[in-house]
């Protein structure tokens, strides 16, 4: 009687794979938001039905004012978007960094920089933002007292491809559960000897970030870390590339967040590129499907080729490499599924932006 009972519940309403992390809406399309590879770069979007074919919006120029938005150096890089946990907009991170801009910044090396920009957004459209410099210091997190992962914060020189995940589980001094956690590379010359994944906790407003924790330390430097929740496992999946040694874009594993991670796996990562480099990992699962998309740059080219390869539903088994499709200059970036409305509402004002042109 029991079985037959079984039988009789919709498939709809039997148990369904635990989702955790990034609220994940949209069945119409697919936005790219990503670091245009011209000049400076900025941040531009891009629009596809399909996951692997898309169009440049704004003819790929920036979608806001870099001046504005990234108050350290004026330019964004590596851009991350994804939705507000309750659905209520949309937030982005950025890497706060201008590399044409070295001798006027007085940077002592090229590829150095010193913040990340926090932005949000009502309708993908119009962004506001917090620049956090941290060179200043402690003073500029929520938690000024805490223990500092730094003696001197003004001698740090980099803090690289911040990117955001919903944290259920984080728990505030107050009480108050549940922020965004923001994870990122950071390097410190004078204090360390090589790149290292940290993370901070943002509030529900996205203006607050708590002090810099360590996520870990493998014993080598590691950048350009990407963090999606499998259901199909039940653990957390990091796609992360390590500083030298084996080329290739490699996945780590923890139970929680804030790990313990594993150690890489060495016999299944994505190496299709074989010796050429590839960076800035960015994973996205397809509408209706289990299988994984894994977007990367693989930059040793001329010009460089932006990938999407294939992964099964444990994010597992990389395969079918392809160039993504009808980017003008793609870079460094992420994925966010949407709607016809959002789809719609975007090329309406890619159009009207573009008609105005001279």
């Amino acid at each position: 009687m029991i079985l037959l009972a079984l039988m009789a519940i919709p498939s709809t309403m039997m148990a369904q794979p635990v989702q955790k992390g990034n609220l994940q809406k949209g069945d119409y399309g697919y936005l790219y938001c990503h670091m245009n590879d011209r000049g400076r770069a900025w941040t531009a979007f891009a629009l596809s039905r399909d996951g692997f074919h898309y169009h440049d919006l704004l003819d790929g120029d920036s979608i806001f004012s870099d001046a504005e938005m990234a108050r350290i150096e004026g330019a964004t890089r590596d851009a991350y978007i994804c939705r507000k946990h309750d659905g209520s907009g949309y937030l982005m991170v950025c890497t706060d960094m201008n590399i044409e801009a070295t001798k006027r910044l007085g940077k002592q090396e090229t590829w150095d920089n010193y913040g990340i920009d926090l932005l949000t957004s009502d309708d993908l459209i119009h962004w506001q933002s917090v620049t956090l410099d941290y060179r200043k210091g402690r003073g500029i997190f929520a938690n000024p007292d805490a223990e500092s992962v730094y003696k001197d914060w003004s001698t740090i020189n980099r803090v690289w491809a911040p990117q955001i995940v919903w944290d259920e589980d984080f728990i505030w001094d107050d009480g108050h559960k549940g922020g965004y956690m923001i994870y990122y590379s950071m390097w410190n010359r004078a204090e360390e000897a090589y790149d290292r994944m940290y993370y901070s906790h943002a509030d529900e407003s996205f203006t607050k970030l708590t002090q810099p924790r360590l996520l870990f330390d493998w014993g080598y430097a590691t950048i350009d870390a990407d963090i999606n929740w499998v259901a199909a496992d039940g653990l957390w999946h990091m796609m992360i590339k390590k500083e030298g040694g084996k080329p290739g874009l490699f996945t780590a594993t923890a139970p929680t967040l804030q790990g313990p991670w594993g150690e890489p796996v060495e016999d299944d990562y994505v190496d299709f590129e074989g010796n050429k480099n590839c960076e800035g990992v960015s994973a996205f699962q397809l509408v209706g499907q289990n299988t994984w998309v894994i977007g990367y740059i693989e930059y040793s080219s001329n010009p460089k080729n932006y990938r999407l390869c294939l992964a099964d539903e444990n994010m597992r088994n990389f395969h079918s490499p392809r160039n993504i499709e009808g980017v003008a200059r793609p870079q460094h970036g992420s994925f966010l599924r949407i709607t016809k409305e959002e789809y719609d509402r975007m090329q309406k004002w890619s159009d009207a932006i573009l008609q105005r042109k001279p």
